[in-house]
């Protein structure tokens, strides 16, 4: 299983470039079969301390991580419905 985590947005203030909201996107590969988990967290005044231009994919993922997202139980998450998807617990249809 592969796991792709990517910041998809931000939305900051224009005064300052202070950082308010981190957009992200977690996605799980196996084979053929995906899943993923789309979110949002916010920031407080404070919370951020690198000027907006100076700002990378992988400090915001470090943020968001520590911010309270829970990168192993996202994950797990992520491989458990994969693997309902490889071996489906329910089905719809009609025997016709």
């Amino acid at each position: 299983m592969e796991y792709n985590w990517t910041i998809s947005n931000l939305e900051r203030r224009t005064s300052d470039g202070f950082v308010k909201v981190a957009h992200w996107q977690a996605t799980g590969v196996d084979g053929e079969l995906s899943s993923s988990v789309y979110a949002t967290v916010s920031f407080e005044d404070g919370d951020i301390n690198i000027p907006y231009q100076s700002v990378t994919q992988e400090d915001v993922l470090g943020w968001i991580w520590a911010k309270g997202v829970d990168k192993d139980a996202v994950e797990a998450s992520i491989a458990a419905r994969i693997e309902t998807l490889k071996n489906p617990v329910e089905a719809s249809g009609v025997p016709w």
